[in-house]
């Protein structure tokens, strides 16, 4: 089970699956643990920047998604938030499409896995469904996905979404904080 502590810290992850890196940082803020990223690759032939800024509760409920996107020569903001009664808004305008999201997943990062994962605090053997508002790039396309957590190891989940259509065994450190996600990311340090 990942620790109840927030460390505090920073980290590296490499794509796998095509040229980009993101530098991480997990922190605590007054209301509770706060995901903030820089995402860097060239998922085509198109350079791809995000920044982003996720707050939580102190139950890693997603609260605020700032984003701020490069792509090639196109900019875009993204601002979402998500109240107690787990109602949504896009740029302070209600999204109901998404209502009942418990979690943001941001299709550039595996940062985004640690919700779920610190929030189930599933047993070895549990599995719980869950649903996102999942944010694709670069399209910045928010649309509710059911995802299925299962834990089977000490520090070992499988993640599947699409009805089972993708699967991956994700890796976690005792925080919850994914080291290896085949086929997309490897963390590089620490």
């Amino acid at each position: 089970m990942p620790s109840d502590a927030i460390a505090e810290t920073t980290l590296l992850w490499r794509r796998l699956d095509h040229p980009g890196f993101e530098h991480f940082k997990l922190a605590r803020d007054a209301g509770g643990p706060r995901l903030k990223g820089v995402v860097i690759s060239r998922p085509a032939d198109t350079p791809l920047r995000v920044d982003y800024d996720i707050e939580c509760s102190a139950n890693w409920q997603t609260r605020r998604v700032l984003i701020a996107m490069e792509h090639g020569v196109r900019s875009e903001r993204l601002s979402l938030t998500c109240d107690t009664r787990r109602q949504w808004h896009r740029d302070d305008v209600h999204v109901a499409i998404l209502d009942g999201c418990e979690d943001v997943d941001l299709s550039v990062t595996p940062s985004t896995n640690t919700l779920p994962i610190r929030r189930l605090k599933l047993e070895v053997g549990e599995r719980r469904t869950v649903t996102a508002a999942w944010i694709r790039f670069p399209q910045l396309v928010i649309e509710p996905l059911e995802q299925l957590y299962e834990r089977i190891g000490d520090r070992l989940y499988r993640y599947s979404s699409s009805g089972g259509a993708f699967t991956a065994e994700l890796l976690v450190d005792q925080f919850g904080l994914v080291m290896n996600y085949p086929p997309a990311w490897e963390r590089v340090m620490p």
